[in-house]
C-alpha cells in the first residue's frame, strides 16, 4: 500500500507544479516540506502557493508559524504526521512537497531524541550569533565540543548554534545524540519518492525569473513589513532568500538592482547546496527533469 509521495528538488525547480497537477488527479493533500513556506509573513519570497492553487486541492502546513518562532525539524514532523493521518482517514494521498532536505530524511529515518532547548539558552546562542564571527562561535564549540567542531564549518553559523546550544543545555554533544536512531513516520519501501531536478541553467533561468516576478508581487511591501516587527536577526524567517538584501535597498544601503543581483545569485547558490544535498543523501530516488514529467510519471492502480 503507498503511504505517501514524496517530490524534492531545488528552489525554482517545478516540484509544486507536480505536486497539484497529482493532487488533482489523484485526489491528494499536499504537505508542506520546505522550512520557511511555513512562516505566515513570507507569502511571496518563499513562493508559497497562492490561494486559487490553494483552492484547486487541500494544502496543509502552509503559513501556519509567525515568524517570531523558530520552527524545528522536530516540530515538523510532529505537524507533517499528523497532517499525513488526517489525508489518509479523508481518504487522499498525502504528497509532501518541499526542498528541504532534512525534512524528507527526518520523516524516513527518524529523528535522534535531543531534548527541548530551554528558551533562554536558545536566545542567548541566537543572540550571540547575530554579534560574533562565525570563527569566534567555532572557537567556542571547539573548546566545549571538538567533536562536533571537526564536523562543521566556521562559515556554518545555524549548525554550529545548534551544537552549541545543545552542549550547553544537555552536556551531552550533539554527535552523541545523534547516534541514537529516532522512529520513521514513514516507511521507506511505501512511499513513492521524486526529486525534480532540471539542469543548472534551467533552474538559473528560472530563479532569475521568478525574482522579478517576486519583486512586481509585492515582495518589497513583504519584506519591510517584516522589518517592522522587528524579529531577532537569528530567527530563521529572518534567513529566508531575498530578506537581507531586499532590507538593504529599502534602509538605502544598495540599490534594487543591486539587491536583485545578489538575491539571485543567493538563490543560485542555495539551489546549488540542495543539489549537493541530493546527490548525497537521495541517490536511491527517481530523479526526473521536470515538474511536468514527474506528475506524468505517477500511475497509481
Amino acid at each position: 500500500m503507498l503511504e505517501a509521495i514524496l517530490i524534492a528538488g531545488p528552489t525554482a525547480s517545478g516540484k509544486s507544479t507536480a505536486a497539484l497537477a497529482l493532487a488533482e488527479r489523484l485526489g491528494g493533500t499536499i504537505i508542506n516540506a520546505d522550512s520557511m513556506q511555513v512562516y505566515r509573513e513570507l507569502q511571496v519570497l518563499t513562493a508559497r502557493p497562492s490561494a486559487a492553487e490553494m483552492e484547486t486541492a487541500p494544502h496543509r502546513l502552509y503559513g501556519t508559524v509567525p515568524g517570531r518562532d523558530a520552527y524545528s525539524v522536530g516540530r515538523w514532523v510532529g505537524d507533517a504526521a499528523a497532517a499525513i493521518e488526517d489525508a489518509r482517514e479523508r481518504g487522499q494521498v498525502p504528497i509532501l512537497v518541499g526542498g528541504t532536505g532534512l525534512y524528507f530524511m527526518a520523516m524516513l529515518q527518524g529523528l535522534s531524541p535531543v531534548p527541548e532547548i530551554p528558551e533562554d539558552i536558545r536566545r542567548h546562542w541566537r543572540e550571540r550569533a547575530a554579534t560574533a564571527a562565525g570563527t569566534d562561535l567555532h572557537a567556542v564549540l571547539s573548546a566545549r565540543d571538538p567533536v562536533m567542531a571537526v564536523r562543521l564549518s566556521p562559515t556554518d553559523t545555524q549548525r554550529l548554534v545548534r551544537a552549541l546550544e545543545v552542549i550547553d543545555a544537555t552536556d551531552v554533544s550533539l554527535a552523541d545524540w545523534q547516534e541514537t536512531a529516532g522512529t520513521p513516520v514513514l516507511n521507506d519501501e511505501a512511499v513513492l519518492k521524486m526529486l525534480v531536478a532540471p539542469e543548472r541553467e534551467t533552474i538559473y533561468t528560472a530563479i532569475d525569473g521568478r525574482f522579478e516576478h517576486m519583486l512586481q508581487a509585492g515582495a518589497l511591501a513583504e519584506v519591510e513589513a517584516l522589518a517592522g516587527l522587528e524579529l531577532d536577526p537569528g530567527l530563521p524567517v529572518m534567513r529566508a532568500l531575498g530578506v537581507s538584501e531586499l532590507r538593504s535597498y529599502l534602509s538605502g544601503a544598495m540599490s534594487l538592482e543591486e539587491a536583485a543581483t545578489k538575491a539571485k545569485t543567493a538563490s543560485r547558490r542555495y539551489a546549488k547546496r540542495q543539489m549537493t544535498w541530493a546527490r548525497r543523501f537521495m541517490a536511491d530516488w527517481t530523479w526526473v527533469p521536470s515538474g511536468e514529467a514527474a506528475s506524468a510519471s505517477v500511475q497509481i492502480d
